[in-house]
């Protein structure tokens, strides 16, 4: 049960370290290959590509876990608190019919691919794998998705907490993350900034 909740809550991020980690290694590891030992590895960018499709993927359904995804909030700011509730719930809706019809045919695309045999020029993996990434990234966000809704059920029916970020609310907190991280990596710079800057009483 433990590594089911830890799962729940870390697959995501887990995911995204890693094809990142893998991006930011094989680019730079190319990198020192051309410019330091004038010899180029083949199989670098492609291996760069496909965590990249990867990465964009399981991004998708780590926004829906965050309510971080960029979206047009003129309606939800002339509601109300239930009201913001009930519109997200029908724009989840929306989203996971269209998710829903990604997994279908994403997965029997890469099926194919598979039956087909089709390997990448590079690495010589079956690109089936790669194209795996999107029912696998789209069955995540369905997921999160169904989680929400049911959040967003209890919370109209008074069982639980639920609340719907706003664009500019989110610009807020990004903007509070910030100075607070500016702040504790440079305390000197904020002291200095006080001493120029002395208050005066009138």
């Amino acid at each position: 049960m433990r590594v089911i909740r830890w799962l729940d809550e870390h697959i995501e991020e887990v995911l995204l370290v890693i094809f990142s980690g893998i991006m930011v290694f094989i680019i730079a590891l190319q990198i020192f290959m051309r410019a330091v030992l004038d010899n180029s590895l083949p199989w670098s960018e492609e291996l760069a590509r496909f965590s990249f499709i990867w990465l964009v993927y399981i991004g998708i359904s780590y926004g829906i876990k965050k309510q971080r995804h960029i979206k047009v909030d003129v309606l939800l700011v002339l509601f109300k608190e239930r009201g913001k509730i009930i519109l997200n719930m029908i724009s989840n809706v929306i989203f996971l019919a269209f998710a829903a019809v990604i997994v279908y045919y994403g997965n029997d695309i890469a099926q194919r691919i598979l039956e087909l045999g089709q390997r990448s020029p590079g690495l010589g993996i079956p690109m089936g794998f790669v194209y795996l990434a999107t029912p696998v990234g789209m069955g995540l966000t369905i997921i999160r998705l169904i989680q929400q809704l049911i959040q967003q059920g209890r919370a109209l029916a008074g069982k639980g907490d639920f609340s719907v970020e706003l664009e500019h609310d989110k610009a807020l907190e990004d903007q509070d993350e910030l100075i607070e991280s500016s702040e504790k990596e440079n305390p000197e710079d904020l002291i200095k900034t006080d001493n120029d800057n002395p208050k005066t009483d009138r």
